[in-house]
């Protein structure tokens, strides 16, 4: 009878499963709610300018960092001759203090620089970013930290107390409220005028995003602060991966848990449950560990979204940028989603999604952007093909390569998404566009001095100058957002972090020559530092042309040039009755191009000084172009 009953047991089993409601049936099946699958319209127009507050301007000399805003950062311990860095100083010249650093290396020393910028200084430069015809806004986080690049949050609440016209009375503020508890939130000096500066660039048409870091605290959040005081009796003690505890009994802060890339103090991650468990491949799926935490997440989120909590999220910002956003389940972008839209339907969604396999594979975001998470990426992606074919740096590409590649990064991915794809040139995270093109190396790999004595620091040449106008025509009429990071529109130079993170040219402070070597044994050209106006007003021109022609935001986009032989290139963009044709000559040799185009008729050189017409016949448009040149024609 036991055996017969078995196999009753056994079938039951097989036709549950059969029927999919079994006890065995795959839990990890997700599906994809597409409710709100559509993007914000207003990104698919975003010109993109991303600010580091920190090394932007500093507007309020009287609200600098202290050693003791920098507790907690790396480094820890901070030389008593220590001061700000003069705005103007030569990045490689070492501050009378800087040997004083008890860490080893030029860049670990200089991690302890602070420039004093701030959001006053925003406030003062509004006029000039608007001026560059951007309409959308990425700052770089701006959350209540110690170091300088803010991804080391104390507190995910509040805008940085150094950003601020009162850094003491906003912490004094901060240490009076219920980390977690909303209801005792007040708004610091540092939050009210971070609202000031949302209110005046909406005025101005201009839209605003946050940068955060969910994947990672500082080692001075206040929740692992609770963890150090009470140990597993805290509330919190489930928000990290904690493998070992502090001992009250002693002095040292004995403290462990698992930080960001491995063992970094200064970066502890926040637990994750993985399914299935031990996963660490990416994408991946699962959630955060902690209910509480996700609820103080969200909590923080909305406070940005919505900040007086009336339902109408137009004093709040207008999205977020969500760091190593890979490295987080995806359970939880889709409930992170849901808030966001819940509170602004219109609130713009893009996350850092990067590498798969460093430093060769990059990572098909397309999982990402099947609307139930983001709506956009950081579009390293392009960058590097563009960068292979108009700068021909490796992975070099041919024509034909370089539309081969276009076509692999873009497929499956609907039209929406790659509207409202974040184009980046250049970012906190990489070497300048400028620098970038003038080593001919992988974009990001052994991409500065410490980890390539070969590779160049000094200011780029003319003949990457040409290749980076060839490339920012292409980002300005190539489908998606085009993004300039702070300073490139005036010709900055820099490898990768941190000499990408120079303090900002502007034109009434006084620089000194670039002159100083990153090895102090070597020599190097002397660089002037001033600003570079005539690439400004190009890159001034470039985003008019963006705003005035509909047709380069969404309009299809076809090939219809690529000759490997002489390096050239063209496509054409068109919606309805509306062309723009853009012809390349990546060559060093003038070459004689045959373009298709839609119709016959007269087309006007958009980017052209004169108003001299180019006709086309029977469907084609001749040109003559000079060697690494490029045109963009309109058909009137």
């Amino acid at each position: 009878m036991n055996s017969i009953k078995h196999i009753l047991l056994l079938l039951i089993v097989i036709v549950l499963i059969l029927v999919g409601c079994g006890p065995m049936q795959n839990k990890n099946k997700i599906t994809v709610d597409k409710s709100l699958a559509s993007v914000p319209s207003w990104a698919k127009e975003a010109i993109w300018y991303q600010i580091f507050v920190e090394r932007f301007r500093n507007g309020d000399t009287t609200n600098d960092p202290t050693p003791a805003d920098m507790y907690g950062s790396y480094p820890d311990k901070i030389p008593s001759k220590w001061k700000i860095t003069p705005w103007g100083h030569d990045w490689y010249s070492h501050e009378p203090w800087l040997d004083s650093v008890r860490v080893k290396g030029f860049y670990s020393k200089i991690q302890a620089r602070r420039y004093g910028g701030d959001l006053q200084g925003v406030l003062d430069k509004m006029d000039y970013i608007q001026s560059l015809g951007v309409t959308a806004i990425y700052f770089n986080p701006l959350n209540d930290s110690p170091s300088l690049h803010k991804y080391d949050a104390r507190n995910y609440t509040h805008i940085d107390r150094n950003f601020g016209p009162d850094p003491r009375g906003d912490a004094a503020i901060m240490d009076s409220e219920i980390h977690d508890d909303p209801s005792t939130w007040k708004w610091t000096c540092a939050d009210l005028l971070f609202l000031k500066i949302i209110r005046e660039f909406h005025k101005r048409g201009i839209r605003v995003i946050m940068d955060y870091s969910w994947n990672h605290t500082g080692k001075t959040f206040w929740a692992l602060n609770d963890i150090r005081k009470n140990g597993k009796e805290s509330r919190y003690v489930d928000w990290y991966t904690i493998t070992h505890f502090n001992d009250p009994e002693n002095k040292e802060d004995k403290l462990t848990y698992e930080g960001w890339g491995g063992k970094n103090p200064y970066m502890p991650v926040l637990k994750k449950d993985i399914i299935p468990p031990g996963n660490k491949v990416m994408p991946f799926e699962g959630n955060f560990h902690s209910e509480s935490l996700k609820q103080h997440i969200f909590d923080v989120t909305r406070r940005w979204l919505d900040p007086d909590g009336d339902g109408n999220p137009a004093d709040g910002v207008d999205g977020f940028r969500l760091d190593v956003a890979g490295e987080i389940p995806m359970g939880f972008w889709r409930e992170y989603r849901k808030v966001v839209r819940s509170v602004n339907p219109e609130a713009y969604l893009v996350g850092e999604i990067w590498w798969l396999d460093w430093p060769e594979k990059l990572m098909n975001p397309k999982i990402f952007l099947e609307g139930d998470q983001f709506d956009a990426i950081m579009n390293y992606r392009w960058f590097r093909v563009a960068r292979g074919f108009f700068g021909q740096a490796e992975p070099v590409l041919t024509s034909t390569g370089f539309v081969q590649e276009i076509n692999r990064i873009n497929k499956g991915i609907r039209k929406g998404n790659l509207q409202v794809m974040m184009n980046v040139a250049s970012t906190h995270d990489s070497p300048r566009l400028s620098t970038s093109l003038y080593n001919k190396t992988m974009d990001k790999y052994k991409a500065k001095p410490s980890d390539n004595p070969d590779y160049k620091i000094n200011k780029p040449d003319d003949l990457t100058r040409k290749e980076q106008i060839l490339l920012l025509i292409h980002q300005f009429t190539f489908i998606g957002a085009p993004q300039i990071y702070y300073g490139d529109e005036v010709g900055m130079w820099g490898a990768d972090d941190p000499d990408c993170r120079k303090p900002m040219i502007w034109d009434d402070i006084v620089y000194e020559d670039e002159r100083a070597a990153f090895d102090p044994k070597e020599s190097r050209p002397v660089d002037i530092v001033r600003p570079d106006t005539s690439l400004r007003m190009f890159y001034m021109k470039l985003c008019k042309m963006r705003k005035e022609n509909p047709v380069l935001v969404y309009g299809d986009l076809s090939f219809s040039v690529a000759d490997d032989q002489n390096l050239t290139l063209a496509y054409n963009r068109t919606m309805g009755n509306d062309e723009i044709v853009v012809v390349f000559n990546r060559s060093d040799k003038t070459q004689i191009i045959k373009v298709p185009v839609k119709t016959n008729g007269e087309y006007a050189n958009v980017l052209s000084e004169n108003n001299k017409s180019i006709f086309s016949n029977q469907n084609k448009i001749e040109l003559n172009l000079d060697p690494l040149t490029a045109v963009v024609l309109k058909k009137k």
